[in-house]
């Protein structure tokens, strides 16, 4: 009889709960037994095992071999155990020292051959490990995101290198921990868009303080091709935050590109898209739209073709900035800080107030077709502007003397800077005591805002929003206090709470 116990991680979530894999040899008729709720993968591990080892020049035992998964009542799923599996069986048959299993996590799915395949969500485990103390063996394809940990990562392509690095007879070197510096330049660049000063202004101050927005005018007027340059006015991603965007990629098997590891998401998924497409779902659960735009920008274009239903289900994650996706069994919490940015027509032929083409809806149409945003949705979105269409001159000009989206990016990073230094997030995050202390105004502000709450029949919620989209527009002109003008402007980009 012959133990060996080794180290690695389930996945859930983004979440990396440790798992304790114990490979037990006996006497008795030969038999592979996996316990621990295994799901059918891990169960089917067996096989490839058993290739992998024949394959790589070992012997199979003729023995009852037990592995069990603990703790046994976390349900494990994946290829991501082969290896280590393999392992504990050549560590019970002696094939290599078991102290060389101490401090160590082992991860890889095993091909026939012997051959390590990549896994999924590999990041967060690799970061639960680096602060376990633990170094990690880990497939060579998985080498580029395991490396951000600042863990001792061992890649290896086979099991072969593995065995031979745990008897000593031929080390692998460690990875230097290698944080990509790189960053592409903006794919969209703001002067490309002729006209739109109005537009420009607010994409400006949503930028600006993280703040929600809603572009509505005729089609083919600029609203996506403005909503698309919203990512490159945006500050680079710190760090940390290109860590938490990283490991939703990993969990989605999706691989690091160097270009894009501190450029914010930008996710713009179809109308048709259903509810657990856009936060979340399946029987993993896997995460959706909602958290693959985390740190980044939801453009929802044509946002009232959404089923309602849909819609509805992005109110908490946009106040929270998570999401959570509930099983029997138990809980997957995901990141989803994201900042919308929609577009719509103004009625369902789209030319409604066009001075150039006539609206063929009727009132009830249009009722119905704004109705399908519902009140606390848009009660949740700061700025809803109107799009206008160009004059025809100002399509044949130059354009020479539009700014760049580098320009206008750089007056914003200033401002994030001043509101990071200030309170430590966005204004449109700001809360309790740190929204009481930064969006205070003086009695002329609240008259204003008063008159307007009464008048277009403002929410509660309204009125902070409004009073933070305040707070942005003095950061962008560097004035310390809230005056009348910041709240007129605020009020102003509002285009939906003038309607009836």
């Amino acid at each position: 009889m012959s133990l060996a116990i080794l180290h690695c991680r389930a996945q859930y979530g983004i979440d990396a709960p440790p798992v304790t894999i114990e490979v037990f040899l006996s006497g008795g008729l030969p038999a592979f037994t996996i316990v621990g709720m295994a799901e059918t993968a891990v169960r089917e591990s067996k096989d490839r095992v058993r290739g992998a080892l024949l394959s790589s020049g070992f012997e199979f035992p003729q023995q009852r071999i037990t592995i069990s998964l603990g703790p046994a009542d976390m349900r494990k799923t994946g290829g991501r155990y082969d290896l280590a599996i393999a392992l504990g069986i050549l560590a019970a048959r002696k094939q290599f020292p078991k102290t060389a299993l101490v401090n160590l996590e082992f991860y890889g799915e095993l091909a026939l051959s012997g051959e390590l395949r990549c896994v999924p969500g590999m990041l967060p485990a690799v970061l639960k490990a680096h602060e376990a103390g633990r170094g990690v063996v880990v497939p060579t394809e998985n080498r580029a995101e395991a490396s951000l940990s600042g863990a001792d990562v061992y890649p290896a392509a086979s099991l072969l290198e593995v065995t031979a690095h745990l008897a000593g007879q031929a080390p692998i070197v460690p990875l230097d921990r290698a944080v990509p510096t790189e960053l592409a330049q903006a794919r969209n660049d703001l002067v490309d868009v002729r006209g739109q000063q109005h537009a420009k202004r607010a994409l400006e101050i949503a930028a600006a303080g993280g703040h929600n927005l809603l572009f509505v005018g005729p089609p083919g007027t600029g609203k996506s091709m403005l909503a698309r340059r919203l990512p490159g006015l945006l500050p680079a991603m710190s760090e940390a935050e290109a860590l938490e965007t990283a490991a939703i990629d990993s969990v989605l098997g999706k691989p690091l590109v160097s270009a894009d590891w501190r450029r914010r998401p930008f996710r713009a998924p179809h109308h048709t898209a259903s509810a657990p497409a856009l936060v979340g779902g399946g029987p993993g659960p896997r995460p959706g739209e909602v958290s693959r735009a985390h740190n980044g920008v939801l453009f929802l274009d044509e946002l009232p073709e959404f089923n309602r239903n849909v819609l509805e289900v992005l109110r908490e994650p946009m106040e929270t900035g998570v999401i959570t996706i509930s099983r029997a069994a138990r809980q997957a919490e995901y990141p989803a800080k994201f900042q919308l940015i929609a577009a719509m027509n103004p009625c369902p032929c789209g030319y409604l107030g066009d001075g150039q083409a006539d609206c063929r809806c009727s009132g009830d149409r249009v009722a119905s077709y704004r109705g399908k945003i519902s009140g606390p949705l848009l009660d949740r979105i700061d700025l809803h502007v109107e799009v206008t269409r160009p004059a025809t001159t100002v399509l044949r000009s130059d354009n020479a003397d539009a700014e760049t989206s580098a320009t206008v990016a750089a007056r914003i990073k200033n401002t994030w800077c001043v509101q990071m230094q200030r309170s430590g997030t966005s204004n449109a995050r700001l809360e309790g005591e740190r929204f009481a202390e930064h969006c205070d105004a003086d009695d002329q502000c609240w008259a204003l805002l008063e008159n307007a709450a009464e008048q277009f029949n403002l929410s509660a919620r309204a009125h902070q929003r409004v009073l933070r989209v305040s707070r942005t527009i003095a950061d962008l002109a560097d004035e310390r206090k809230i005056s009348p003008s910041h709240v007129a402007e605020a009020l102003s980009l509002r285009c939906l709470d003038r309607r009836p």
